[in-house]
């Protein structure tokens, strides 16, 4: 065992219980990685607190002894930053799992770094409330790892991504300091909010114990459609006029190109909803509170898509069964691409006005790169992310060319994934030298000593 593992389990004896500390033999070699699933080392020791008094002592340690660590929630992410490099140890917060009961008043719950994403969303609906950010990996998928990332999903068209969905959180920094704002309070405007720097920094600047989370009222009538459309122009139409007719009833735009929606179908053995003979598939729905009117606004709208030319073929919820099972379209993309190897993911982001002209540069870019190559694009383009997927054997090729291809658009080489270790060579393609330069003076002053998931997002030296 290295001298500094020795070091800093003996500056937490008596500190941690038995079952916080595991070593050599004990650690789980599934600590090593996340979904990403690139090469790995397996930790020398696994930390694994039960609340932030205790983070607090192993960050202090590992700060005192110089131990480098990486931070983990649920390990479902696809950019490598949960990945243990060598001479890491692992701090996991999956023994974090306290969660308040809901604030009616207020609409919030205090949720710990390490409850699942589905268990918030049950705890929230029990109340009579809804928590508004939904991802395919919502099961295993941490508050705390949410957070990190800023995570998205299939609402932030209506209600916003994970930062708006925090009203503040409560955070352990490198020195084993304590920064708390979990008062729920709407407006707060004393300094600088400290919660909106941890969102999205990966686990760079410190590590998030707790969150205080808004929900919103849960919706009465929710409804979903599933579109065949003869073009991406006539998706962005069909998005423009339901934004117009619907307003902040439409909560959800999804879409999925051919060949995967066929290729999917194809390969799960699902009923399709609708002829499968389009280039281009939307799924898209409403949530609301008047169930007297809502669906007949919603039918009405489509009928009218449909009348324009905007809709080829269409196929409109009639149960809560239905409204799942169309919903299901959605998770299985994740499931049939998880299944094709070897796949390149990428996660983008575009401005809706430049998004065919990116598909058309990237497409034949990546056919440049990888003749090969087959592309399997879907995503949230209500928000304009994409998930631009590629099966291919040059990788690192394709990744070079479509990622250029974002730069080129105006868009951002990542949506709601991070950067982690395996996007950070790109970082240049959507932030400036001046911007890189500011991240790493923030990260100096919280983190001097680089103990925390060092080298996700950017390398401290240029």
């Amino acid at each position: 065992m290295a001298q500094q593992i020795e070091q800093l389990i003996s500056a937490l004896q008596g500190k941690l219980d038995s079952a916080a500390i595991l070593v050599g033999d004990a650690v789980d070699p599934r600590y090593s990685d996340d979904l990403s699933h690139e090469v790995s080392y397996r930790p020398e020791i696994v930390l694994r607190p039960r609340n932030t008094g205790e983070v607090a002592e192993i960050l202090k340690a590992c700060n005192t002894v110089g131990q480098k660590l990486v931070t983990q929630g649920g390990r479902t992410g696809l950019a490598g930053a949960a990945r243990v490099q060598a001479g890491e140890a692992v701090l996991t917060l999956e023994r974090m799992t306290a969660l308040s009961p809901v604030e009616p008043a207020t609409a919030t719950v205090i949720a710990e770094a390490g409850v699942p994403l589905q268990i918030v969303q049950e705890h929230a609906d029990a109340a009579g409330f809804m928590f508004a950010v939904d991802i395919g990996a919502r099961g295993t998928a941490t508050i705390g790892g949410n957070i990190s990332t800023n995570a998205g999903g299939i609402r932030v068209l209506r209600y916003g991504n994970f930062r708006a969905q925090v009203l503040g959180v409560e955070a352990v920094l490198a020195d084993g300091g304590v920064v708390s704002s979990l008062k729920g309070l709407a407006k707060d405007n004393s300094g600088y909010d400290l919660s909106q720097l941890f969102i999205g920094s990966e686990g760079t600047l410190g590590v998030v114990t707790r969150a205080c989370l808004r929900l919103h009222p849960r919706p009465v009538t929710q409804s979903v459609a599933f579109c065949a459309l003869p073009s991406l122009d006539a998706a962005m139409e069909l998005l423009k006029f339901l934004r117009a007719r619907l307003g902040t009833l439409l909560s959800g735009f999804e879409v999925i190109f051919d060949p995967l929606m066929s290729e999917m179908a194809g390969a799960l053995g699902l009923q399709p909803p609708v002829e499968l003979n389009a280039p281009v598939y939307v799924l898209t729905d409403i949530q609301g509170m008047s169930p007297e009117t809502d669906e007949t606004v919603f039918a009405e709208a489509l009928g009218q898509a449909i009348e324009d030319g905007l809709v080829a073929d269409a196929v409109l919820s009639q149960s809560e069964r239905e409204f799942q099972t169309l919903w299901a379209l959605r998770d299985d993309c994740n499931t049939y691409l998880f299944g094709l190897e070897p796949m390149l993911s990428l996660d983008v982001s575009l401005p809706l006005p430049r998004m065919g002209e990116f598909l058309a540069l990237a497409r034949e870019a990546q056919r440049k790169a990888d003749p090969s190559g087959r592309d399997y694009i879907f995503g949230h383009l209500g928000d304009g992310n994409l998930h631009y997927c590629v099966k291919t054997d040059a990788p690192d090729a394709v990744a070079r060319a479509v990622l250029d291809c974002v730069a080129r658009t105006g868009g951002s080489i990542s949506a709601e994934h991070g950067i982690g270790l395996d996007k950070k060579s790109y970082l240049h393609l959507s932030r400036s030298a001046v911007e890189v330069a500011a991240m790493r003076r923030v990260k100096a002053a919280l983190d001097p000593n680089n103990i925390l998931n060092p080298g996700r997002i950017f390398d401290m030296t240029a």
